[in-house]
């Protein structure tokens, strides 16, 4: 199933693992796109993880700035069903360092349903 059919599917209502799977890896890559660089990593366990955001590059260890969450709530994140603010404030998401504040870029317009 190709990333973009993944997400319509997981909009509506497929919460099976290989459809939120591919769902995640989908906008992570879509994140990469719009938000290059290496300063931030973002990690949904199972699913997926990517460096994003200009600015210092980490190269070993755990990196300075880190988002992690949850699959539901990425993909809530990701396709404007809750906010970033809203998801930090309920412990959905943990972010650490100064530039690990994503709500420039969430949600993602390649994950905003088209009619």
């Amino acid at each position: 199933m190709a990333g973009r059919a993944a997400l319509t599917a997981w909009l509506g209502g497929d919460t099976s693992r290989p459809t939120t799977t591919t769902a995640v890896r989908f906008t992570l890559e879509e994140l990469a796109a719009v938000a290059p660089g290496n300063a931030v990593e973002v990690r949904v366990p199972p699913a997926g993880a990517v460096q994003v955001v200009e600015g210092p590059r980490h190269t070993r260890g755990t990196p300075p700035n880190v988002v992690e969450t949850d699959v539901e709530t990425w993909l809530a994140l990701a396709s404007g069903r809750t906010t970033w603010a809203d998801a930090v404030a309920a412990g959905r998401v943990h972010a650490s360092g100064e530039r690990a504040d994503l709500t420039a870029w969430l949600p993602l317009q390649a994950a905003r349903p088209r009619p």
